[in-house]
């Protein structure tokens, strides 16, 4: 008699579907046998690692064998220097996913709930369910956040707040004045967590910097990464700024060793590379002012973003587009996920695969 494993499943975790992940290039040329293929469907670093990431790894290399350093010590250093923070504030995650998952596991459980936007990060309701909590998810604003709507959802049960800025997969954004508002309203037994995975895309001075309102609001927890502008979406580190408290309790539970080797050095070597950072923002830039114009062009609608993507809008449902994009060897990500089944999110490549994503969407168009 075979066992019903399903059945012995939390209920949270029976009604969840998987994150659906990008479409890898090698998996479209085998399907399609092409040569040539364009990825612009993850927000990943177009220009591949820089000089000081690939030296951090070829000097590391033969540290494979052993455990890496389980509190991360260089690469707290290196982030404490940076961001004028102090160790016993940082929590190290397999990227920023893993403390998303880190802080859900610490402050939900049934009984409880957490609030979150509509079209906001897929994780964060993949974290609350996994945990046997409560979704409280309030309708967007212009396809952001809707500050006024998220605190007024906020209930006796609720635990965590989970607020993306910039938001993906939208590209919305905050405004410093309407954050400070907003988490004076919070009481302070609800943890607010600011996803800041685009942060360092963002030129706008009306922006907000998480880190700086952290000695304010107690309760505030700062998630950020390595993956996008620093170009590590392959090496997996991220990390939770918080106060001590609370990184504590999130230490009680992160796994031992879930940073690599290789990752913490890397990170380290990134965060000290300035001109790798501006070349990534310069492209970010010229990326966006190329695929909004051809949009345009194309007579296209499409959300402005302050990310290293923009979704961009048809008439009618989307998929059927995404499928003949596939066929020119294009990868771009469709939202039904999102509820925006008539949305591809696209991210800014290097000049030349903007391009060719342009040509192809006009081709099938």
């Amino acid at each position: 008699m075979s066992c019903d494993f399903f059945a012995l499943a939390n209920a949270g975790i029976q009604g969840l579907s998987p994150y659906q992940a990008g479409k890898p290039i090698e998996e479209l040329q085998r399907e399609l046998g092409l040569e040539h293929v364009v990825k612009l469907a993850s927000n990943e670093n177009p220009l591949g690692p820089g000089a000081r990431v690939v030296e951090a790894c070829q000097r590391f290399l033969r540290d494979v064998t052993r455990y890496p350093d389980a509190n991360g010590f260089e690469l707290k250093r290196a982030l404490s220097a940076q961001f004028d923070l102090r160790p016993e504030q940082l929590t190290l995650g397999n990227g920023s996913n893993d403390v998303l998952d880190l802080i859900a596991r610490v402050f939900l459980q049934p009984g409880t709930s957490a609030v979150f936007s509509q079209f906001a990060f897929a994780v964060y309701p993949i974290a609350t369910q996994a945990c046997g909590a409560r979704a409280i998810v309030t309708k967007a604003r212009d396809w952001g956040h809707d500050l006024d709507a998220m605190a007024a959802a906020i209930e006796a049960d609720t635990r965590v707040v989970f607020i993306a800025n910039p938001n993906n997969p939208t590209g919305t954004w905050l405004a410093r004045a309407a954050l400070l508002a907003f988490l004076r309203r919070v009481p302070q037994n609800v943890v607010v967590v600011l996803d800041e995975a685009y942060t360092e895309f963002v030129d706008d001075p009306a922006f907000p910097n998480g880190l700086e309102l952290l000695a304010e609001f107690p309760n505030l927890i700062v998630t950020r990464t390595f993956s996008k502008a620093y170009g590590l979406g392959g090496l997996r580190v991220g990390y939770a700024v918080s106060d001590p408290r609370i990184a504590d309790l999130l230490n009680r539970v992160r796994a031992p060793f879930n940073v690599s080797v290789l990752g913490l050095a890397a990170a380290a070597a990134a965060l000290g590379d300035a001109d790798y950072l501006e070349r990534s923002r310069q492209v970010n830039r010229d990326g966006m002012a190329q695929l909004e114009a051809g949009c345009k062009r194309l007579d296209l609608p499409y959300i402005p973003s302050v990310g290293n993507f923009i979704a961009v809008e048809f008439a009618a449902d989307a998929m059927p587009i995404y499928e003949r994009l596939l066929r020119e060897g294009v990868i771009v990500r469709p939202l039904a996920q999102y509820r925006m089944p008539r949305h591809l999110r696209v991210s800014i490549g290097l000049p030349e695969e903007n391009q060719l994503f342009l040509d192809a969407l006009a081709k099938v168009l």
